[in-house]
């Protein structure tokens, strides 16, 4: 009776240390925040090694980290907590321009790559509240799949300055787009002017 006993009692803990790996690891809505606070920051200044960031810029405010999804895709995120678009603190004047920050970023694409990859073909996207995962802002660099540049290219006339919907969905998928300005440092897409 006593092995029965320490047998359940065995894999009670172990169904338990799964479940709790599983919801750190794949439905943990802080596991990048996790990731940057816990891990890149702390080796970036306390052993001057961003890992696993590709970097850390502290006094920046920001950190590149390579996404598990996708060969070429990066994520930037801050180094701070922002939870996302809705974040009130995207509107202060001292937060950085992340979407700025996301473009200077691409270039870790090409090094990956081996060759060098065309702004063209580079996109910037972030999720909405509703459509994501994780509960701290961070802007996908990536590139564009040619037929999804195609179409941006053919609605690109009927996309206004402001956040609109995108004209028709794109691949299935509603989306807010404005035409960016990526070489301007100080013009935020959350910011008016």
């Amino acid at each position: 009776m006593k092995k029965t006993g320490y047998f359940l009692l065995a894999v009670i803990v172990i169904v338990a240390a799964a479940g709790v790996g599983y919801w750190k690891f794949s439905g943990n809505p802080d596991a990048l925040r996790e990731i940057v606070l816990e891990q890149c920051l702390p080796d970036q200044l306390q052993h001057q090694n961003p890992a696993p960031c590709a970097e850390v810029k502290p006094r920046a405010g920001y950190v590149v980290f390579k996404d598990r999804h996708g060969p070429l895709q990066y994520l930037l995120m801050p180094t701070y907590r922002i939870n996302g678009t809705e974040s009130p603190l995207l509107l202060e004047p001292a937060t950085p321009n992340f979407f700025w920050l996301a473009w200077q970023a691409r270039g870790y694409m090409s090094k990956k790559y081996g060759h060098d990859i065309p702004d063209s073909a580079v996109s910037l996207a972030i999720n909405s509240r509703l459509g994501r995962s994780q509960d701290h802002l961070h802007i996908h660099i990536s590139c564009i799949r040619p037929d999804v540049r195609e179409q941006l290219d053919n609605d690109l006339t009927r996309i206004s300055t402001r956040w609109l919907p995108l004209p028709g969905d794109l691949m299935g998928h509603e989306y807010l787009a404005r035409p960016g300005a990526p070489g301007n440092r100080e013009r935020t897409p959350w910011r008016a002017g």
